[in-house]
C-alpha cells in the first residue's frame, strides 16, 4: 500500500476534527449538557465531556469515507464489523456515564461483556508465540480470559490516565502512531488508525491545557479500547507477541502508576478503582508546576517509551528484554529526579500499618454510604446537615463547619493543634466543609492505633489515631455529601440552606407522612453535637 490513502485519512480525520468539536462546544452551552463534576477533579470551571462524541463521529466519517471512496483493498478485512460496533458500544457505554453515573461495578460489567462478544465473534488472541523461536502455542479456552483481561484493562488504564488536561488524549495520540507502523506492516486497519491518529491531533488543539473540552469516559472508552483491538488485529491473533507488547512500553509509567495506586488502595481497604488525587500527575501540580508543563513532561517521557515500542515491534520481539531492563531503569531516574520514590515505594510502610487502617477506613465506608443514600430521603438541607454532622462525629472528627451560598452551620469546638482540613466542595456548587481532628500516636512511636487508653499520647476523644486516616476520611466524607447533595437538590442549582428539594416521583422523603414524628424523634435522639453556630446570609 502506497501513503497516499494513509496521509488522507490522516487529514481528513484531522479536518472532521476541528470542524466537529466547536459545533458540539456550542450545542453543549446552548442544551446545557453536563454531568456534575466530581469531588476528585481539579479543575475549577465547568468544562464539556463531550469529547467522545467527536471521537466517535469522526470515527463513522472515517469509516464511511474508507468504504465508499476507497478501492475495496483498503476496506475488506476480517472482523472489521466486530471492531467497528463494539468500539461503538464501548463508547456508548462511557456516554451513558459521562451524561448520568453508572457507577463503577455496572460499567466494568459492560466492559466485560462487550470484551466477551467480541472474542465471541472471532476476535481476541487465540495463540502465543514464544520469543526467539518459531513455536506457537494455543490458548484455547483461556485465550477468552486473556481477551478480556487485555480489552478492560488497557480501556480502563486509559480512563485512569485522564486526570489532566491533554494527557490521555496525547499519549493515545503516540499510540495510534504506533498503531500505523503496525498495521502498515501488516495489512490491517492502517487507513482507520491513521484516520484516529489525525483526529486526535485535532482533538488536542481544544484538550492541551487549558482545556475546552475533555474526553469523558465515553471518550476514554472509546480510544482505551481501539488501542487494545488494534492491536490484537495487528497481532495477528496473538501470533506475533511484539505487536501487543510494543504498546506497554508506551503505557509503560501510567501502568506502574495505576498498579501501585490500586495496590495501596487495597492495602488501605479502598475500592480498588475509586478515583483520587494520588497519582503522579496529581503529585507534580502539588508540587508546583502548571497543567502544561505536567503535560509536556509526561510527553517527553512517553515519547521515549514510543520510541522503544517501536524497536520492539521492528525486532519481532527480540530486543525486548534489553528494552525492559532500559525502561526501568528510566522509571528509576524518573522516580529519583522527580521525587516519586516516596509516592511509588510508599507501599512497604502502608503494609505495617494496613490492618488497622482497613478497620478505619471500612467503618468510615459505612457512614459515608449511609450519608449519600440521605440525600435521596432528607426532607430539607437542616436535615441532610444533621446527616453529616452526625458521619462525621462517629468517623472521630470533632469540629464541623459546613459554609454554604446562604450561612454556616458549626458542630463542636476548635482545637489548637487539631489536624485541620477545608474542602471547597464540587466547585463551590455544594459549598465548603471544614474538618478538625485531633489525633494522636502511640507512645512508643509505633505506627497503628492503640491497644489501650494507656496508648495514647495525648487522650482525645473523639480523634483520629493517625494524620493518613484523617486525609483519606475526609476525602471520603466530602465525597460522600457531594454526592448526597446531588441527589438532594435540583440540577445546576448551588445548595443553600433554604433551597426547596426536587419533586422526584417515588422517592419518599423524611417527614412526610404518619412516621415523621417517630422519625424525627430518632433524628433528635442521634444527634451527636450541638450547632454551636448559626450564621445566615442577608440578602
Amino acid at each position: 500500500m502506497n501513503g497516499i490513502p494513509i496521509i488522507g485519512c490522516g487529514l481528513l480525520g484531522l479536518g472532521i476534527m476541528l470542524l466537529l468539536t466547536p459545533v458540539i462546544l456550542k450545542t453543549s452551552v446552548r442544551a446545557r449538557i453536563a454531568r456534575a463534576r466530581d469531588q476528585h477533579h481539579t479543575h475549577t470551571a465547568q468544562v464539556c465531556r463531550l469529547g467522545g462524541l467527536a471521537l466517535a463521529a469522526t470515527f463513522l466519517g472515517l469509516e464511511f469515507f474508507i468504504r465508499f471512496f476507497l478501492p475495496v483493498e483498503h476496506y475488506a478485512g476480517p472482523g472489521r464489523a466486530v471492531v467497528i460496533l463494539s468500539s461503538l458500544a464501548m463508547f456508548g457505554l462511557g456516554f451513558w456515564d459521562d451524561l448520568k453515573p453508572l457507577g463503577a461495578k455496572r460499567k466494568l460489567l459492560g466492559q466485560i461483556l462487550i470484551a466477551l462478544v467480541v472474542y465471541y465473534f472471532g476476535v481476541g488472541i487465540e495463540s502465543f508465540k514464544i520469543p526467539f523461536t518459531e513455536r506457537i502455542i494455543p490458548l484455547g479456552g483461556w485465550g477468552a480470559l486473556v481477551t478480556v483481561l487485555w480489552l478492560v484493562g488497557i480501556t480502563n488504564l486509559i480512563n485512569l490516565i485522564d486526570g489532566v488536561d491533554g494527557l490521555a488524549s496525547g499519549i493515545c495520540l503516540m499510540l495510534m502512531g504506533l498503531l500505523v507502523y503496525v498495521g502498515y506492516q501488516n495489512g490491517t486497519f492502517v487507513l482507520l488508525t491513521a484516520g484516529m491518529t489525525g483526529a486526535l491531533l485535532g482533538f488536542l488543539w481544544f484538550n492541551f491545557p487549558p482545556a475546552r473540552i475533555y474526553l469523558g469516559d465515553g471518550g476514554a472508552y472509546f480510544l482505551g479500547f481501539q488501542v487494545g483491538l488494534f492491536a490484537i488485529m495487528g497481532s495477528h491473533k496473538g501470533s506475533i507477541l511484539a505487536a501487543l507488547i510494543a504498546p506497554l512500553f508506551v503505557l509503560a509509567l501510567p501502568i506502574v502508576d495505576t498498579s501501585l495506586a490500586i495496590l495501596r488502595r487495597g492495602l488501605r481497604g479502598l475500592p480498588l478503582f475509586r478515583p483520587d488525587r494520588r497519582h503522579l500527575h496529581h503529585h507534580l501540580l502539588r508540587m508546583g508546576m502548571s497543567r502544561r508543563k505536567v503535560v509536556l513532561l509526561f510527553y517527553a517521557v512517553t515519547l521515549v517509551f514510543l520510541v522503544m515500542g517501536f524497536a520492539a515491534f521492528w525486532s519481532r520481539g527480540h530486543l525486548v528484554p534489553v528494552l525492559v531492563g532500559l525502561t526501568l531503569l528510566l522509571l528509576l531516574l524518573c522516580a529519583g529526579r522527580l521525587s516519586f520514590s516516596r509516592e511509588w515505594f510508599a507501599v512497604g510502610r502502608v503494609v505495617g500499618n494496613s490492618l488497622a487502617m482497613r478497620q478505619e477506613i471500612h467503618y468510615a465506608l459505612s457512614l459515608t454510604n449511609w450519608l449519600e443514600q440521605e440525600g435521596k430521603r432528607s426532607a430539607s438541607v437542616e436535615d441532610l446537615c444533621e446527616d453529616l454532622a452526625f458521619a462525621a462525629h462517629r468517623i472521630g472528627f470533632s469540629y464541623i463547619k459546613l459554609t454554604l451560598a446562604d450561612g454556616s452551620r458549626v458542630w463542636g469546638q476548635p482545637q489548637p493543634g487539631a489536624n485541620s482540613v477545608t474542602q471547597q466542595l464540587n466547585g463551590g456548587s455544594c459549598g465548603v466543609l471544614e474538618l478538625q481532628a485531633a489525633t494522636s500516636q502511640r507512645i512508643e512511636g509505633q505506627p497503628g492505633p492503640p491497644d489501650t487508653e494507656s496508648d495514647w499520647h495525648p487522650h482525645c476523644s473523639p480523634c483520629i489515631w493517625d494524620s493518613r486516616v484523617f486525609e483519606l476520611t475526609a476525602e471520603l466524607l466530602a465525597e460522600a455529601w457531594v454526592k448526597a447533595a446531588h441527589k438532594w437538590k435540583p440540577e445546576n442549582a448551588n445548595l443553600s440552606f433554604d433551597l426547596k428539594p426536587p419533586a422526584v416521583a417515588g422517592v419518599y422523603r423524611r417527614g412526610q407522612g404518619a412516621l415523621a414524628t417517630a422519625r424525627l424523634s430518632v433524628r433528635q435522639a442521634r444527634t451527636p453535637l450541638p450547632v454551636l453556630s448559626d450564621t445566615s446570609i442577608s440578602g
